[in-house]
């Protein structure tokens, strides 16, 4: 697809999730159910509202493409073909209270490769943008990632909600915290992923992690970081994969290899203690 049709696809995209906003910002009683009957993964009304909204649209004008949404799509598995990933409502128990760190997030791959991204932040009407090779903006201005390069002094979000997921992932948490906490300046948890790559990207915060997420927490904000001039890579060190977004987003290579190392001493402590702990189970 050339540049130009996939300047056609972000055209046609843009007041679209403009428009979809404004559901977040009208909704007036807001109630939260469990999801599928799990206690830590909320919904509302206003998501499946939202999402059905986009995904209509654009399959009305691109009916062959692919769409992959949160709360429709069973199979998030990536093909060649066009592919719109929509988020309708990130940082859902955040919208649920009020606290106006939530957004709509929508990216679109081509290939397997994401080409753009938009999250619109409705509450505070900021409007992150990217496509691919052209950099990224706020509300039409561009942005560019802090200059941090010392994890001693930077302002690290660290996105904690996956640890009541399961044991391995509350594990994998404390332990880490057990070795940044002495040597990172500050930590912050906002508990929106798409934000949260978002602030990266305008230097808001100069890292951010979470692991266990989905292909559309992160198919917006991802790409809006590296355009920014950031760095995003797998939590293991290995490169970022899309399809399964375990990732750590910094403002530069070096200040994520610093923080790589420490977690990689804390991940290494608790295979030892696990085991040790195995080991002398009744």
């Amino acid at each position: 697809m050339s540049a130009e049709e996939v300047r056609e696809l972000y055209d046609f995209a843009v007041p679209r999730v403009l428009a979809a906003g404004k559901i977040m910002l009208e909704a007036k009683v807001i109630k939260g159910e469990e999801k599928n009957g799990v206690e830590w993964d909320w919904v509302t009304e206003f998501d499946g509202q939202i999402e059905q909204v986009l995904i209509g649209q654009m399959r009305h004008r691109y009916p062959e493409h692919k769409f992959i949404g949160e709360e429709s799509s069973s199979n998030a598995e990536l093909t060649d073909a066009p592919t719109w990933i929509i988020d309708p409502i990130d940082g859902t128990e955040n919208f649920i209270h009020k606290l106006r760190l939530s957004c709509l997030s929508l990216g679109v791959t081509i290939g397997k490769e994401q080409v753009f991204g938009i999250v619109f932040n409705p509450h505070m009407d900021e409007l992150f943008t990217a496509i691919r090779g052209e950099g990224a903006f706020l509300n039409g201005e561009r942005i560019h990632v802090s200059s941090q390069n010392d994890f001693r002094q930077s302002f690290f979000n660290y996105e904690l909600g996956m640890a009541r997921t399961s044991d391995y992932y509350y594990n994998l948490y404390m332990f880490r915290l057990k070795h940044l906490i002495p040597k990172v300046m500050s930590f912050r948890c906002l508990g929106c992923a798409a934000l949260g790559l978002c602030y990266v990207a305008c230097g808001r915060t100069d890292a951010y992690q979470c692991d266990g997420l989905h292909i559309w927490d992160a198919a917006a904000g991802t790409l809006i970081v590296r355009e920014a001039g950031g760095y995003v890579v797998d939590s293991s060190g290995r490169d970022f994969e899309l399809a399964k977004p375990n990732f750590l987003a910094a403002s530069t290579k070096a200040l994520a290899d610093q923080y790589l190392r420490i977690e990689r001493e804390a991940d290494e402590e608790m295979s030892r203690a696990l085991k040790v702990k195995e080991e002398f189970a009744p």
